[in-house]
């Protein structure tokens, strides 16, 4: 069975044991997806709502466009939620290859190396994954229906924390690679990247504070 098709319980029953998967990246990722959903959750309810259609039509419309993408991003997001558990497939098996002459040990070196980078790129998308929910969400921010500031404000938790996850995850496989040109500009990438999203999460928090006196 998939992990997302396990039931909370068994999701979690199968986390807390002694497999090295699924972890943190999958984790990561099952967080994102549900602040999708909490944000599509709020959309549903603000549609229903008079408040909803004295909105500017072009305001109407980003709720409306905005609601479909999360729609995308919370399938990706299901779907890595297994990938990220797949994603060292290639590592191991490099690490399986044989090692008894220099050729050998310099293939799998490099088998290695390339199955790290591989692995990497799971975590990478579900970073930037979060990161698009995460800006999609404002809409809802701004102009979701107020009984439901809660839960929007629950789900730019849930798709930041998602985001720091993964790129926790970037940065361990990062620390196991040689290639340094790589490894700096990934870094790079991600610590510009976390900074995008404390600067979008603390300015978005701020308006659910505000909508919540």
């Amino acid at each position: 069975m998939m992990l997302i098709e396990k039931t909370v319980h068994e999701f979690v029953e199968v986390v807390d044991s002694s497999e090295p998967v699924p972890g943190g990246g999958s984790v990561s990722a099952l967080v994102g997806t549900i602040g999708a959903a909490l944000a599509r959750m709020v959309a549903n309810l603000t549609f229903t709502k008079k408040s909803y259609r004295e909105l500017p039509e072009e305001t109407q419309e980003l709720l409306k466009t905005n609601f479909e993408k999360l729609e995308a991003l919370k399938k990706e997001l299901e779907e890595i939620v297994d990938k990220d558990a797949n994603a060292f497939d290639k590592v191991m098996e490099a690490f399986a290859m044989p090692k008894d002459t220099d050729e050998q040990k310099e293939k799998r070196m490099a088998a290695v190396q390339d199955g790290y980078k591989i692995a990497l790129e799971v975590p990478k998308r579900c970073a930037d994954a979060c990161m698009e929910v995460l800006e999609l969400q404002e809409v809802f921010v701004n102009h979701g229906t107020k009984g439901a500031v809660s839960d929007i404000g629950v789900g730019i938790l849930m798709a930041s924390s998602g985001l720091e996850g993964a790129v926790y995850n970037v940065k361990i496989n990062l620390l196991a690679m040689k290639d340094q040109d790589y490894i700096e500009k990934t870094n790079k990438e991600m610590d510009e990247l976390i900074k995008k999203m404390y600067e979008k999460r603390e300015a978005l928090l701020k308006v659910i504070y505000e909508r919540l006196k």
